[in-house]
């Protein structure tokens, strides 16, 4: 399975949250490793997308898409907001 970035699911989290997600800084809930969402790790082959950390791998989001309805699971993250220049 090939990984990619963030930047491969910006269309898919701006559809979901409505607006520009790649540049948002998440902090991981297992290392406590912080990242803006592009760098993160994305697999787009898996039962829906999975989004892991860069450096434990641990899975930080998951987006299904059920019914034309984009189901998020964001367990994976201490914390997630927006970047703030």
């Amino acid at each position: 399975m090939d990984a990619l970035d963030g930047n491969a699911i910006a269309g898919l989290l701006f559809d979901t949250f409505g607006g520009e997600m790649t540049t948002a800084i998440g902090v991981c809930a297992n290392c406590g490793a912080r990242a803006q969402v592009a760098e993160l790790v994305v697999y787009l082959r898996a039962p829906g997308t999975v989004v892991r950390c860069r450096t434990c791998g641990s899975v930080l989001m998951v987006v299904v898409t059920a019914r034309r309805t984009n189901c998020v699971d964001l367990r994976g993250f201490a914390s997630l907001e927006p970047y703030e220049q």
